[in-house]
């Protein structure tokens, strides 16, 4: 399985050859450096379900 693809470059269409299709490594970097960003910490609210959904009988059964 790590035989090379030979594809065009989906960005610059240069003559690639690479494990997995994409862009090469010369746009990667360059991809990179421009839309990359830092990871950072995302705040997720509890879910809390609504109002209008009712047990279900069976499990409120006595």
């Amino acid at each position: 399985m790590d035989e090379l693809l030979a594809f065009e470059c989906p960005r610059c269409r240069a003559q690639v050859q690479a494990r997995f299709y994409g862009p090469c490594a010369n746009c990667h970097d360059q991809l990179r450096r421009t839309q990359g960003s830092d990871a950072r910490e995302v705040a997720v609210a509890d879910y809390e379900p609504k109002m209008n959904v009712t047990p279900n009988a069976v499990a409120t059964k006595d």
